[in-house]
């Protein structure tokens, strides 16, 4: 296989880190497994942030999400580690990460966590 899952984020300059600027990336096939039954969890993850100085690069985004996909993972957890992860990479001045679950059991489940730069606040324009 040339590729393979991996838990290393990588990142790029901002080309444009005087102004900010909104990234949005849909991520439809996200899995996990359920920590309790073994069996896959599918979600849909919703990454959308501001820059500060650093961008997430895509394939190593790819690889990340991909690298969850035989871990046993609450929807909860997972979702508030994957945040804390991209945070820790890039630094974002802002970064919402919403994961939309399937159902399970007639039960959907949406987990929606956020950052924010200390003292940063958003443009007049940008509808956070």
């Amino acid at each position: 296989m040339p590729t393979r899952p991996s838990k290393d984020l990588e990142t790029f300059p901002n080309p444009h880190p005087e102004r900010d600027y909104r990234i949005r990336i849909r991520m439809p096939e996200f899995t996990c497994l359920c920590p309790k039954t073994g069996q896959p969890d599918f979600a849909t993850l919703h990454l959308d942030y501001i820059p500060d100085q650093r961008c997430v690069e895509l394939k190593s985004l790819k690889l990340y999400i991909w690298s969850w996909r035989d871990e046993g993972a609450f929807h909860e957890a997972v979702t508030n580690r994957i945040l804390a992860d991209l945070v820790a990479a890039c630094q974002p001045r802002f970064m919402r990460l919403r994961a939309d679950f399937m159902v399970r059991g007639g039960i959907y489940t949406e987990v929606v966590v956020e950052h924010r730069q200390p003292g940063w606040q958003p443009a007049t324009d940008i509808n956070i």
